[in-house]
């Protein structure tokens, strides 16, 4: 539903301003692709036996590449034709889905400095080479490019997956996929035995930033990865991502005593209530965007596969990762699809169908089954 079939673009959801929080402000135009959707879809098409869906995406993506900026940089999304004008605007004569305004279209995020995609970008580049042609040499000249880039600017802080609107910070998110960016080309240059001159220089990259979020990014005292170097009591749910990238084992200890950080419940700490995750504390972070918001599916999804991951050291955690996608399933429509978040009520937010949602539910349910012993 969500692929353009002329490009082969994916887009995040077929709707615009659906509020995040019934009456609030969180409402945003999804109608585009993001790069850092990219990596998660084609893993989720591939799974399901999807090869042309997966293939024509991939093309969609290597041409994006190469409308990358001179210093090798990339824009964070872009329309289904591949074009980056999606200046945002307020509707202010619609009155908002149930009243929530402002009605947005277009996306003011689009300029935004999100490091993390690169991340994302290189794992669906190296994803495809299971099943798509081979690294072209060109492909291979732009990859450099971008890896370069992100050798000499991976220190920056930025507005990360999140898409905060106020001030640019250290997120360990970006930081983690910024490492899967460096890791994946390394990956790709040994696999295709591919030149590279640059290799001391990558490997000591990698080497950096992985030490850096071991050290400025965990919280000592109350034994978690935080959400920032600079809000290191803040919990995030985003990096649950780190054994699903294989930044870190999911039998490391730093990352179970996360995991169970945000596995409480908000009263104590944690981001987990009835079984479902929220992104962090609206209220103890300063976004730039105010208002509340639901739990997300996607964060919910990370968790269950966290717990299936840590599942394959210690199966007794496999009860809880089962109930969790068991309850989750519940909060699909009518045909099964979800939306970006679930009210405590039990009511989707946001825009729906997301695309994130749905990919990332293929792949938990995939994982969980096959961590379960199940053929």
């Amino acid at each position: 539903m969500l692929i353009f079939e002329k490009t082969g673009a994916i887009i995040a959801a077929p709707t615009f301003s659906l509020p995040e929080h019934i009456g609030g402000t969180r409402n945003w135009d999804y109608r585009y692709t993001w790069i850092r959707d990219s990596s998660f879809t084609l893993y989720a098409l591939i799974r399901l036996g999807y090869t042309d869906e997966a293939n024509a995406f991939m093309e969609f993506i290597q041409g994006l590449a190469g409308k990358r900026a001179k210093d090798g940089s990339l824009q964070i999304m872009y329309t289904i034709r591949g074009d980056v004008d999606m200046e945002e605007e307020t509707l202010d004569h619609f009155a908002g889905h149930k009243g929530s305004k402002p009605v947005r279209i277009g996306n003011g995020a689009a300029d935004h400095l999100q490091l993390d995609i690169y991340g994302e970008l290189m794992d669906s580049i190296y994803l495809a080479q299971k099943f798509s042609k081979p690294l072209s040499w060109d492909m291979w000249v732009a990859v450099r490019e971008m890896v370069d880039w992100v050798c000499d600017n991976w220190d920056q802080p930025d507005l990360s997956i999140w898409e905060v609107r106020d001030t640019k910070r250290n997120f360990l998110y970006s930081k983690i996929m910024l490492w899967v960016a460096v890791d994946r080309g390394l990956r790709l240059a040994d696999k295709r035995s591919l030149p590279l001159r640059q290799r001391d220089k990558w490997l000591a990259t990698r080497d950096a930033i992985y030490e850096e979020v071991m050290v400025k990014g965990w919280n000592d005292e109350e034994k978690f990865f935080a959400q920032s170097y600079e809000a290191k009591d803040v919990v995030d749910s985003a990096v649950l991502v780190m054994p699903l990238v294989f930044f870190m084992s999911a039998s490391d200890p730093r990352f179970r005593s996360t995991l169970d950080r945000v596995l409480r419940v908000p009263e104590k700490g944690g981001l987990c209530a009835n079984n479902l995750i929220f992104r962090y504390d609206t209220d103890k972070v300063n976004d730039g965007v105010g208002g509340s918001e639901g739990a997300f599916t996607l964060c919910t999804l990370w968790g269950v596969e966290a717990l299936t991951r840590v599942g394959a050291f210690d199966r007794t955690v496999l009860p809880r990762a089962t109930a969790m996608f068991e309850d989750l399933l519940g909060y699909g429509n009518h045909v099964g699809l979800f939306s970006e978040e679930i009210s405590r009520g039990g009511e989707g937010l946001g825009n729906t169908p997301q695309g994130f949602s749905a990919v990332c539910l293929i792949s938990t349910a995939f994982n969980l089954d096959r961590t379960l012993g199940n053929r």
